[in-house]
């Protein structure tokens, strides 16, 4: 009995540490493989134009408050839009 629970305890040992390695392979290449998409993936335009709104938005409200002049916001404006 003490041999039998011995082949059983290594052949659990030896299950565990392979199931460790094959999981932390499987995340390691699944983050290569998110870094890759997100390298090569060009923004979409729904992204950018979003960005856009939100910056135009918070450029507003600075010009509201006065934090920022007519000439700054226009020219804030324009480098926004790319113009």
């Amino acid at each position: 009995m003490p041999g039998l629970l011995r082949g059983v305890a290594r052949t659990a040992v030896v299950a565990g540490t392979a199931t460790a390695v094959s999981n932390r392979i499987s995340r390691r290449q699944g983050q290569r493989w998110a870094a890759q998409d997100a390298q090569s993936a060009p923004p979409s335009h729904s992204d950018a134009g979003t960005d856009r709104i939100a910056a135009l938005k918070e450029l507003a409200q600075l010009k509201d408050q006065g934090v920022l002049t007519d000439a700054e916001f226009e020219a804030e404006k324009a480098r926004i839009l790319g113009s």
